[in-house]
């Protein structure tokens, strides 16, 4: 009895420990992938199947609730993600190997969660974001792989990539997006500023970049790739985009290639035209939302801007 009673006595208190770590929720970092296909973007929409919806409705199986998500970048229909990140808040002691196990085996095939990790307190994945970086894949052959149909837009013509690129590196800077985001749209501030942007050959067609492989990519001088070139791929960087402003890009300067349109246009539409005045807005299979980078210092960071739904 002595025995059994000294043995209560130290059993309970971490008993009471183990229910208070219980009690505290922390914050966290989950990051995934998704194929885009068939999917209708990012954002929970009643009766389509989303990225947010399927993660939702697992949690809810999982956890018995599902908790607020705070998303880097909010893609739209069809399009692709290689690494986006999430912030949410769990209870403090959830087995996150256990419960990134339990999210795959519920969502969609097209869905994977590759991480869950702790995050400092107040870690916001969209606000947080110091930068953003997209990449929209093209096919510039006369026949495009089966293989990478749906994840690329396929343009057959021949292109004058070194206009093209000419274009990207215009791009570059800060510009009024007006031209390259629907004229019905949430956004009030349409000024971006783009650190970088610039079209690269994909030499293993659609792994290049991707976790894993060496792809032996770099940029392509002035000229751009050459004509006929097969795979390629404009990959852009800003702290934040407009809805569809990367696919708009994309589609206007596959006018520039085709030669309906000169490079002295491109910059007038940088200055603030209509959205008529552009091009085409690509095709969304050829979209990925490629990366996002934070700042070590999160004190730093300016406050959220006016940036809202991006592509």
């Amino acid at each position: 009895m002595l025995s059994g009673a000294r043995f209560s006595a130290k059993s309970r208190p971490r008993r009471a420990h183990r229910r208070r770590e219980a009690g505290v929720e922390r914050n966290h970092r989950m990051e995934l992938q998704y194929d885009g296909t068939g999917l209708h973007g990012w954002a929970k929409q009643d009766g389509l199947l989303t990225v947010e919806g399927s993660l939702e409705s697992a949690f809810s199986t999982v956890l018995g609730a599902a908790p607020v998500m705070r998303v880097a970048g909010r893609t739209d229909a069809g399009v692709h993600a290689r690494r986006q990140v999430v912030s949410l808040v769990l209870p403090g002691d959830t087995d996150l190997g256990r419960l990134r196990a339990s999210l795959n085996a519920l969502t969609p095939p097209g869905v994977a969660v590759t991480r869950i990790v702790p995050a400092p307190t107040g870690f916001d994945a969209r606000r947080d974001a110091a930068g953003r970086t997209y990449r929209y894949f093209l096919s510039n052959s006369a026949v495009v792989s089966p293989f990478w149909g749906r994840y690329c837009w396929h343009v057959p013509e021949d292109l004058d990539l070194s206009a093209m690129g000419a274009a990207a590196e215009a791009t570059a800077g800060r510009h009024d997006f007006s031209a390259f985001t629907p004229a019905e749209t949430e956004h009030v501030f349409f000024n971006r500023r783009v650190v970088r942007c610039a079209w690269k050959p994909a030499r293993d067609g659609l792994a290049a970049g991707l976790p894993g492989r060496r792809t032996g990519t770099k940029r392509v001088p002035g000229a751009g790739p050459r004509a006929g070139a097969g795979m390629l791929y404009l990959e852009v960087e800003a702290e934040a985009f407009l809805r569809h402003m990367v696919r708009t890009l994309v589609g206007t300067m596959v006018e520039i290639g085709l030669g309906r349109r000169d490079l002295e246009d491109f910059r007038g539409l940088l200055a603030g035209a209509p959205r008529e005045a552009a091009g085409p807005t690509a095709p969304a299979q050829g979209l990925f939302f490629w990366d996002v980078s934070y700042r070590r210092d999160r004190a730093a960071l300016p406050q959220a801007g006016p940036a809202t739904r991006s592509e």
